[in-house]
């Protein structure tokens, strides 16, 4: 009788593997993920078939509707069937992929890939969603589309002022006078970061000059933090190796020179919000070489980082993710999944356990 109870609790055990399994894949919702990850509560794909096979640089806002999310799919990066898509989050599981935009210009029979698409929502007026169109990022253009109703629906697409690329991959922030700081780079002679400002929701452009010398670091798509004051720090992604920031104490007026963070860069993008009790979180590969880790840090000061999720570690790309922090508290997460899928991740910044980064280990 043992033997049979034995048997039989085996079975059970066996079945409701095969059953997590079959379920898992859509909320991959791993035991070691939240059991030992303090602050780690959902992790789950945004969808498992779309009509694309390839999909990168999600965006993430938050909508009186609720969450709504933007990547790229198409056959392949580069390629000119390459539109941009969205999804929305009800809290409990997201909808279908929908076409919101593509490259398809007004003669009707050309048409270029689309890229890194930015969401967001300004205090008034409607939704925005920057995305950029071109053959390649040497040589693309910015393209802006509003929504009044939370993204159900969407305006007819223009493009941005000759030279002008609007929020280049990051979210922008919105300064006291309503006026948007966008930041941007460009990738042509050299790997350029700048800051645009839009006012009145687009209306009229600037732009800074180049921030980072060229000839110690190439760097581009600077995302933006905000600290007390008119102080603004943007971390930025390069080719050598290291997250680079430079900072202003004159709300974006002027920039200190660009200098290196403690924090490893495999030349991959990097997200990063203030949360709402004042500490800054920034998730990033952390690696010089490679995209297969994906992390989550937390800092009180910008500069002095502790270690906080590891979301992914296992051969093959985790990267371009995008960041939140939720009007309830919670911190949503969006990033690329082997370039096949886009992933979403639910924390809660309060039960997150911190550890010192030593000896350039992030664990």
């Amino acid at each position: 009788m043992k033997t049979l109870s034995r048997a039989k609790a085996n079975l059970a055990v066996v079945l409701s593997a095969l059953s997590m399994h079959c379920a898992g894949e859509a909320a991959e919702v791993a035991a070691h993920e939240t059991g030992l990850q303090p602050g780690l509560l959902k992790s789950e794909f945004m969808f498992l078939q779309a009509p694309f096979p390839a999909s990168h640089a999600s965006t993430i806002v938050e909508t009186k509707n609720g969450l709504l999310a933007a990547w790229f799919g198409g056959t392949a990066e580069r390629q000119p069937d390459v539109s941009i898509y969205t999804a929305r989050y009800d809290g409990k599981s997201w909808s279908a992929p929908v076409k919101v935009a593509d490259g398809i210009q007004a003669d009707g029979t050309t048409r270029f890939p689309c890229w890194n698409p930015v969401l967001f929502q300004p205090a008034k007026g409607p939704l925005l969603l920057f995305y950029k169109v071109g053959p390649r990022p040497e040589g693309w253009w910015g393209m802006l589309i509003t929504s009044t109703d939370q993204g159900q629906s969407w305006s007819k697409a223009v493009r941005l002022p000759e030279g002008f690329v609007g929020p280049v991959r990051n979210k922008p922030i919105e300064l006291p006078d309503g006026t948007l700081l966008c930041g941007s780079s460009s990738e042509n002679a050299g790997w350029r970061v700048h800051m645009e400002r839009a006012y009145h929701l687009g209306e009229r452009w600037e732009k800074t000059g180049t921030l980072n010398d060229t000839n110690e670091f190439g760097a581009i798509q600077p995302t933006i933090l905000v600290h007390d004051g008119n102080n603004i720090q943007i971390l930025c992604r390069t080719k050598q190796g290291a997250i680079i920031d430079s900072w202003s104490k004159d709300l974006s007026k002027t920039w200190s020179p660009m200098a290196r963070t403690a924090l490893p860069n495999p030349n991959s993008a990097i997200d990063a919000v203030r949360l709402k009790d004042g500490r800054l979180l920034l998730v990033y590969n952390h690696s010089s070489a490679a995209r297969s880790k994906l992390n989550v840090a937390v800092s009180k000061d910008g500069k002095n980082w502790q270690a906080a999720l590891m979301l992914e570690n296992q051969p093959g790309e985790f990267s371009y993710p995008a960041v939140i922090q939720a009007s309830d508290g919670l911190v949503h997460i969006t990033y690329t999944w082997k370039r096949q899928r886009i992933k979403h991740v639910v924390v809660d910044p309060q039960k997150l356990r911190l550890t010192n980064i030593t000896d350039g280990e992030a664990k």
